[in-house]
């Protein structure tokens, strides 16, 4: 609900802070004081249009903020779209803003975030419901009717256990769609995935061997210029020259050196070791050496072999993965859809077969939901004509109206008519009110707006309390077109609205103010030549001088008659309480 309300420079009020509680509340004044005002910046709050013709005289911009505690009613759809926009930070609050600006765009803000007016209407839609504003009016959205008679039927397990179903429909039949498009370019993929396959396969390929076939390519590649280093070296390890000796001939000197030293400072035998170690490396260097100039061959035709299998190994990666691994990796999944292609009739078929029960069953629960939803449709009716007598509107007929449409591909109705059907069943739900005795139904969006409109909203509240989750209700001048009798009646209901919502009022009937669980006044003040809003809270003293105001004037006699009406409502509304406990 709404619980806090802060507007600054908006048309005629220049700064207004407001705090609001449960129940029913009741804005009264004189007509242009800023009552309705107050609802358009709700409005705007929640996503309504706005444009710098609303920014006070001499400002720069308007601000509006209001900060919204989230029901449980609707908890979880509203904390999804938060989450989904990344803007969560209290479970249990939402501040809504926006700023309209004299030069340039409205800014939008959702807990201090820049967001899109199209999200504060996303979100507003679970907040407010404003009557008398028929562009933020919920219940002239056709598409909410079904879940209001689903809620007012309590059909909750019902359409849970039916949604349930559609969804695994929904799964079957995209897999039967996938696998049917897949069937008819079988022959073109399989000749494809074949190819590729046998293509990799037929290389043989092994992890690893890329870097084995660079270096052989390089040996043999270079093999002279490595045979002449080879030998280079076992020439100077064994064969020396006339000016210096072969490396193992002295090698053995430092070693005959070393040992005498040692018998003569036995202290020094750790160089003799040194150098019996060193002299017997120098001579494996030498045997390994021998070993690999043996090893060494000029083989062009090799040579070949290895530049055509490095070739293959990058034409094969270039196509089908930058490594061995994942060109390996592409022909198992070759494989793996060669598999699926051959075995996709027989899925198909396996599908087909499904298809056919889960259907069965949707037709079931279909039909359920339909006949639980046809009953709560004549009663949600006669509730609602039953409300529309009490308000005056006698002989006005309101009818859920619940249809379906054929479609050969549906879910087998009665009769065995296939009938189309969605995530709801088969059922369509539309209002239809027939305001005026004679005249026949008609949709709810296409009847007048007004005062008629705004009591038609208010009978279908009451009857709808409970399924509706909407948890601020504003009803902007319900009285208009009714007298005071009446004004009661709809004073009692829409406090009644008030035990399970949050209610406010734009009235100009003191019998329906009377009802009010608080009573806000607005009027205009002249100050420094410029006009003012002033909004105040009423407490008993004041609120009966308000109430006079509005039968004539503050006389006794109307001071006596505001005191009854106050009397008459405050007794009314402990019945109303006690009838319920």
């Amino acid at each position: 609900m709404l619980a806090q309300l802060r507007i600054e420079n908006f048309a005629i009020i220049q700064y207004l802070e407001l705090e609001f509680h449960q129940g029913l509340t009741a804005f009264t004044g004189e007509t242009g004081a800023g009552k309705s005002i107050i609802l358009d910046a709700v409005l705007a709050l929640v996503g309504g249009r706005v444009d710098n013709t609303f920014i006070r005289t001499g400002a720069d911009r308007a601000l509006l903020e209001g900060e919204f505690k989230i029901p449980a009613s609707n908890r979880e759809e509203i904390h999804a779209i938060l989450e989904r926009e990344d803007l969560l930070d209290d479970p249990a609050r939402v501040t809504l803003a926006r700023e309209i600006r004299r030069e340039g765009r409205s800014v939008a803000r959702v807990n201090g975030r820049s967001v899109n007016a199209g999200l504060l209407r996303e979100l507003g839609a679970y907040l407010v419901d404003i009557h008398g504003q028929s562009e933020h009016l919920s219940l002239l959205n056709v598409r909410s009717h079904l879940a209001l008679l689903d809620r007012y039927a309590a059909v909750e397990e019902k359409q849970l256990a039916y949604r349930q179903l559609y969804r695994q429909h929904l799964a079957l039949r995209r897999e039967l769609a996938d696998l049917r498009a897949g069937e008819q370019e079988a022959a073109r993929r399989s000749e494809l995935l074949s190819y590729q396959m046998e293509e990799i396969e037929l290389a043989h390929l092994k992890p690893g061997e890329e870097e084995d076939l660079r270096q052989e390519r390089d040996r043999l590649a270079n093999a002279e210029s490595l045979a002449q280093l080879a030998q280079e070296g076992l020439a100077l390890l064994e064969e020396g020259g006339p000016e210096a000796p072969a490396i193992s001939e002295l090698s053995g000197r430092l070693v005959q050196a070393m040992s005498a030293l040692s018998r003569i400072d036995p202290s020094q035998a750790g160089l003799y070791a040194q150098a019996q170690t060193a002299a017997e490396t120098l001579n494996e260097v030498a045997r390994d050496l021998q070993g690999y100039l043996e090893q060494i061959e000029s083989n062009p035709r090799k040579l070949e072999q290895a530049e055509e299998r490095l070739n293959l190994i990058h034409t094969l990666k270039r196509k089908y993965g930058g490594t061995i691994e994942s060109v390996l990796a592409h022909a198992a999944d070759c494989r793996l859809k060669l598999d699926a292609i051959t075995h996709a009739a027989e899925r198909i078929a396996e599908l087909e077969a499904g298809e056919a029960g889960l259907l069965d069953k949707l037709s079931r629960a279909a039909c359920e939901l339909s006949e639980l939803r046809k009953k709560a449709a004549a009663r949600l009716s006669r509730a609602v004509e039953v409300e529309l007598n009490d308000l005056r509107m006698e002989g006005a007929r309101f009818s859920a109206d619940l249809h379906s449409e054929p479609d050969p591909a549906g879910l087998a109705g009665e009769g065995g008519q296939k009938l189309a059907f969605d995530e709801h069943g088969v059922d369509r739900c539309e209002f239809l009110i027939a305001p005026n005795p004679g005249e026949g139904l008609k949709p709810l969006v296409k009847i007048a707006s007004g005062g008629e409109t705004s009591r038609l909203m208010l009978a279908l509240k009451n009857v709808l309390v409970r399924a509706d989750a909407i948890p601020t209700l504003i009803f902007d001048e319900i009285d208009q077109g009714i007298g005071g009798r009446v004004g009661s009646v709809v004073g009692e209901k829409l406090w009644q609205l008030g035990r399970q919502h949050q209610v406010l009022c734009v009235t100009h009937l003191p019998q329906l103010a009377a009802f009010g669980d608080e009573h806000w006044r607005v009027r205009k003040l002249l100050e420094d030549g410029r006009t003012l809003t002033e909004v105040e809270r009423l407490q008993t003293p004041a609120r009966l001088d308000e109430l006079a105001l509005m039968l004539g004037g503050v006389t006794d006699a109307n001071r006596y008659a505001a005191q009854e009406a106050l009397s008459s409502a405050r007794q009314r509304a402990k019945e109303l309480s006690a009838s319920k406990k």
